[in-house]
């Protein structure tokens, strides 16, 4: 019998069972003819997944996709009970996509006309200051939108996401398990079997998981992160934020102040040092919100505790409705963070989301990077297992996501360090209320210094586009790292784009990722499919054109020789696809009879700009250095 272990002692939980295990796929099972372990023995797992928030859960269920399964364990009674992340965006659900969950986190979410503005405002029922346009509503930018992606942005908070994922994960055959503490890992080697010690909570019991991987998905206070002592990169924070989760209607005031966000700002009133200015957040149209509580500018007390009765005379201030009765269901503080670890891996030890990169929502960048974490991680994970790659390709997990998280923070600070100039120009910043009224009297003025600083005023919204409209940050992430080949480029990779924050760069430059278009059959009895749904669902592909049956020829080769499946489409004028709209043929950046070949992950790993005479020996060449193959 084929030895399933691949020599570590591990079973190999792939969707193909060997004869004498269970039919199921959970590595925690064990085989029909063996003696159950010895009591307080170690439960032998492959996978050990620390926390079930987005980070965790998600690389719970791209392993499955793979017919993996594991344990997942979280120091919490339960998933999510603050809405904390919100916004899914194109980037993370083309991820979901590959999976089949887009349509439940659609079906769950808030619809994108909830989110067509931004805004700015005195009070909820009173007056306005400005709005902008946010989340691919923009009427000048929706085409930018459409052709980056399939996917349009939804509003799903945590509290939604979490067990949409931890069920998917669980129904797979996951084993989730909540109040679940862990302790610390032992190891004797980089790449030995780990021994992590776990707190039962409820009953106060301790045992031991054994496993051959550990991800620390376990958030900002990571207990793994912290014995790896991983360095982190810490640049100052911006002070305390404080959350209030009210249930309010505000029903009657929305119809024309549609929006998720909306930031309310009072210039003339005093105010609490703890209650100077408030983001307001939709959490459920219209009944739920989230008042995220900003204090004024160089507050510092971090230890304060103020009384719900001036958290409710706050949220009635901000509402400006005195018929309403808000009722605060929940209250916490956190610190805006910009923090990354300098690396996210140690040997068989991984750690993924606010692990090892934390700041703040703006941009609506969170679990969205904690998703993609996870699903560039999981095909090398399944590869690996299934003998298909060498560990060499784990190597490449915090090369490629490493340099993308430092933008993520850097982004996310920068988009809340930005409204600071919309506050100036509302004239709230200066601390003596007096100050405050005069500065915000002259955008009522005639004269100079009314233009001034309502010019002030435009110039500043408009810019916030960088955070309402920043499709280059979610979707601009190009890979560097030895599972991508670039030997055969002739030319470095184009610069970036002018805004590489506002401006997606459609490229199949190796290590972007595959451009989105719409194809067709050449009778169109279906749907029209994206160019992305070719590509993923576990396998490699490789997508050419007229003339290049050599390279299909050369995908079928190297399937067969490294037991890999590359899935090869042809797109073109009577080809295995139209390209309808003629969009692939001008992003595809190759000759008809080149091709582009795409990871698991829909990365593009390799090129050729046009047909090859050696094409089968050069598909084996760029294969076997993107697996870290030596044969």
């Amino acid at each position: 019998m084929a030895d399933n272990t691949n020599g570590t002692g591990f079973v190999q939980t792939t969707a193909d069972n060997p004869e004498n295990m269970e039919n199921t796929n959970d590595s925690t099972r064990i085989p029909k003819d063996s003696h159950p372990p010895p009591k307080n023995a170690p439960v032998e797992t492959t996978f050990l997944i620390i926390g079930a928030g987005p980070a965790g859960a998600a690389l719970a269920c791209f392993l499955a996709s793979y017919g993996y399964t594991g344990i997942m364990l979280s120091a919490a009674p339960g998933t999510a009970k603050e809405p904390r992340a919100h916004i899914t965006n194109p980037a993370a659900l083309e991820c979901l996509r590959d999976i089949g969950l887009e349509p439940e986190i659609r079906r769950n979410g808030t619809t994108g006309d909830h989110m067509e503005h931004t805004r700015w405002c005195h009070d909820m029922a009173g007056e306005e200051y400005a709005r902008i346009y946010s989340w691919g509503n923009q009427p000048d930018r929706k085409g930018d939108y459409e052709a980056a992606t399939p996917c349009k942005h939804t509003d799903l908070p945590q509290t939604l996401l979490e067990p949409i994922l931890v069920t998917h994960a669980t129904v797979k055959g996951w084993k989730t398990r909540f109040d679940s503490n862990f302790i610390k890992f032992e190891r004797d080697s980089p790449d030995g079997p780990i021994t992590s010690t776990i707190e039962d909570i409820l009953s106060g019991q301790t045992y031991q998981i054994k496993s051959k991987y550990l991800f620390g998905c376990d958030g900002a206070r990571s207990n793994i992160m912290r014995q790896l002592q991983i360095p982190l990169d810490k640049k100052p924070g911006q002070g305390l934020a404080i959350n209030l989760l009210v249930d309010v209607d505000l029903s009657k005031h929305m119809e024309h102040r549609t929006g998720n966000l909306h930031w309310i700002i009072q210039p003339e009133k005093e105010h609490p040092a703890w209650g100077w200015g408030c983001l307001l957040r939709m959490v459920k149209a219209w009944n739920e919100w989230m008042f995220i509580i900003i204090p004024e500018p160089g507050f510092e007390d971090f230890d304060v505790k103020p009384h719900n009765d001036e958290y409710l005379q706050r949220v009635r201030d901000w509402i400006g409705d005195d018929s309403l009765e808000p009722k605060i269901l929940d209250v916490s503080k956190w610190r805006i963070n910009e923090i990354i670890a300098k690396n996210y891996s140690d040997g068989n030890i991984f750690c993924l989301g606010d692990a090892v990169h934390r700041h703040p929502p703006f941009n609506g960048l969170g679990s969205n990077t904690c998703i993609q974490d996870a699903y560039n991680l999981a095909w090398k994970l399944a590869y690996v297992e299934q003998g298909r790659a060498s560990t060499e390709l784990l190597h490449s997990y915090s090369d490629e996501r490493q340099p993308i998280g430092a933008g993520i923070i850097y982004r996310a600070n920068q988009g809340l360090r930005d409204h600071s100039h919309v506050w100036e120009a509302l004239g709230a910043l200066p601390k003596e209320q007096e100050e405050r009224k005069r500065q915000h009297a002259e955008l009522s003025a005639p004269g100079e210094a009314g233009n001034k600083r309502r010019a002030q005023l435009r110039d500043a919204v408009k810019y916030t586009e960088h955070e309402f409209g920043g499709i280059g940050i979610e979707m601009n992430q190009r890979y560097e790292s030895g599972a991508i080949y670039l030997k055969d480029e002739k030319e470095a990779a184009r610069p970036p784009p002018e805004d590489p924050v506002l401006q997606y760069q459609l490229s199949t430059y190796p290590g972007s990722r595959l451009p989105h278009a719409w194809l067709n059959k050449r009778i169109p009895l279906q749907a029209p499919i994206s160019t992305i749904d070719l590509a993923g669902h576990g396998s490699f592909s490789l997508v050419t054109g007229i003339g290049g049956e050599k390279w299909k020829q050369a995908a079928k080769d190297a399937s067969k020789f490294f037991g890999v499946e590359i899935n090869a489409h042809s797109i073109g004028w009577q080809q295995d696809w139209e390209d309808v709209y003629g969009d692939w043929s001008r992003r595809r950046e190759v000759e008809d009879d080149g091709c582009v070949l795409m990871r698991p992950d829909r990365t593009i790993c390799w090129r050729s700009m046009a047909m090859r005479e050696d094409a089968d020996e050069a598909v084996m060449k760029v294969m076997k250095v993107v697996l870290g193959r030596k044969e």
